[in-house]
């Protein structure tokens, strides 16, 4: 009986390529806190699911996406990005961030926040389909 192995190419494809690139400027975004520039890599029309600490956001478009941002970050007083990952599984991209930030709506001291999406990418790279789970804000113990 003979056996068959099938060789993937060396190299990734022009789409995966094209959603790296889109990954990469939205972590680079969010570093700068540029929400505009974050939803921008996003499809139009992109679907957004997040799950959170104590519920579940579902919304479609980059302006419903941009207010979640803005309504989880936008008053932060200070904001680094203190690690980030992009990559790819199983035809998904990937992306993974941790931010320390000092946010006076929750008090006194820094918070520490962890999410990680993963998503497909549309032909053209952007973002749709993403899904999202977050830590909550966390007390920082560093």
């Amino acid at each position: 009986m003979a056996s068959t192995v099938t060789s993937q190419s060396d190299g990734p494809t022009v789409d995966e390529v094209l959603s790296l690139a889109a990954a990469g400027r939205f972590v680079d975004a969010l570093a700068a806190r540029d929400f505009d520039a974050v939803v921008a890599t996003l499809d139009p029309d992109v679907s957004f699911r997040a799950l959170l600490p104590r519920r579940v956001l579902d919304v479609s478009g980059r302006e419903a996406v941009r207010s979640a941002f803005e309504t989880w970050f936008g008053d932060a007083e200070r904001w680094d990005m203190i690690e980030a990952v992009i990559g790819e599984v199983g035809g998904l991209v990937h992306l993974r961030w941790r931010l320390r930030l000092t946010k006076p709506s929750l008090g006194p001291g820094d918070v520490v926040v962890e999410q990680q999406v993963y998503a497909h990418a549309g032909a053209d790279g952007r973002l749709r389909n993403v899904a999202l789970l977050c830590t909550g804000f966390r007390p920082d113990t560093r």
